[in-house]
């Protein structure tokens, strides 16, 4: 049996970052895991950007009430939830998730969680495991499934190589050209024809 295992942000809902970043005129914000690889560095560089400007996990849910999943994914994400199982794999946060999950169904999603002081002011973040997209695609496959992985950054190239199938989708040029080996959509309709192509020469 095979379970997809799709990224969530920039793939069926917009960067939040990058959306915190329009809503707050920070541009260092924008920065997210299509452009550093590291992520630890990545969440430092925020959190130290969050401190410097007084902004906490409040104002960061306020931006999240206005994030809408992107056109076209929650029927994507419906139809291919009824044809495989499908599990959203993301280095986000449970405080950022829950209510995008709301607006696309409540679909199966395993991310991360922040540590937040009294005052809301992220102070650090728990991992759910090491490498954790990778990680779980492994202990997928150890329960005897087949994986097909799908995303658009660094942090998930590590699950598609290790799947059975991968896509990048709606990724930058950059990946695109690095990774030539993985076909590269743009299009919902393309990617869930890939999917279905894979699961039919089960």
């Amino acid at each position: 049996m095979y379970v997809v295992c799709l990224d969530l942000e920039g793939v069926l809902v917009p960067e939040i970052w990058i959306a915190f970043s329009q809503e707050t005129g920070i541009p260092e914000l924008r920065r997210t895991t299509r452009d550093e690889p590291d992520y630890d560095k990545l969440m430092r560089f925020r959190m130290d950007i969050l401190k410097e400007h007084g902004l906490g996990l409040k104002e960061i849910q306020e931006t999240i009430a206005k994030i809408d999943p992107l056109p076209g994914a929650k029927e994507f994400l419906d139809q291919l939830r009824t044809e495989c199982q499908t599990l959203i794999l993301s280095d986000t946060f449970e405080e950022f998730a829950k209510p995008l999950m709301k607006k696309l169904d409540w679909p199966t999603i395993f991310c991360n969680s922040l540590e937040v002081d009294q005052d809301g002011t992220i102070i650090g973040y728990k991992m759910r495991c090491e490498n954790s997209k990778l990680t779980t695609v492994h202990s997928l496959q150890a329960c005897g499934y087949d994986t097909i992985a799908s995303g658009d950054s660094f942090n998930d190239l590590g699950m598609i190589k290790a799947s059975q199938a991968g896509f990048l989708f709606r990724t930058t040029d950059q990946i695109r050209a690095d990774y030539p080996q993985y076909p590269a959509f743009e299009d919902y309709d393309e990617l869930l024809n890939a999917i279905r192509g894979v699961i039919a020469r089960k």
